[in-house]
């Protein structure tokens, strides 16, 4: 599971999914549009486009798909629920990945019962070179002897551990940048798919009001 605004989907959450594909072997990944971000305030562009755009992003890459379960609930997107709906499709013996980036980690802590991701999955977080400052106390007993060193120690176990994984290509695109960009009408040409700026255009999305 990949979750997230994409607002909008961008080169590099597709490169990065693309990337956990094939350093994990996993099966698929599961890129979840959150409905309602519980942690910050709501985008402009309503879940339904977003997940259209991430749909268009996503063409017919192999092993990624494009899943609507948050769209589908009421109530706060909470990353501990999507789990539990995906445990519950897969069974318990399924080895169940959550991945999020750097900064996203740092806030592990203050998430919705964030015990209960590792109940739930593991965690793998996307490595961003150079970020070498200790974690948050909260952070740190959360994490305490969790850890491991590899992927194939990861699967071992269907879920409860965590792994850091520096991906081949890191890409920093901002979506927030994108959005200022478009919103003042300057190019974000190879920063996106071209469905997915094509649509973008065709619709006015994040445009200036």
């Amino acid at each position: 599971m990949l979750g997230g605004t994409f607002d909008p989907v961008h080169l590099g959450h597709l490169r990065s999914a693309v990337e956990l594909h094939e350093a994990l072997a996993l099966d698929r990944v599961h890129m979840v549009p959150a409905k309602v971000p519980p942690l910050r305030g709501a985008p402009r562009v309503t879940p339904e486009e977003r997940l259209a755009l991430l749909r268009l992003g996503i063409g017919d890459t192999p092993g990624l798909v494009a899943d609507p379960r948050e769209l589908e609930r009421t109530g706060p997107s909470y990353s501990a629920d999507t789990l539990a709906s995906l445990r519950e499709e897969y069974g318990p013996q399924a080895r169940l990945i959550m991945a999020l980036g750097h900064d996203a980690f740092l806030r592990l802590a203050d998430w919705h019962s964030p015990q209960r991701l590792f109940e739930l999955a593991h965690l793998v977080v996307i490595a961003r070179p150079g970020n070498e400052e200790p974690l948050p106390a909260a952070l740190g007993e959360l994490i305490e002897g969790r850890e491991v060193a590899s992927p194939g120690v990861l699967m071992r176990r269907p879920a409860g551990h965590l792994l850091r994984l520096a991906l081949p290509t890191r890409m920093a695109i901002s979506a927030t940048e994108i959005r200022q960009r478009l919103a003042s009408g300057r190019s974000v040409r190879y920063l996106l798919p071209e469905a997915v700026e094509a649509q973008i255009r065709a619709n006015s999305y994040y445009r200036r009001r």
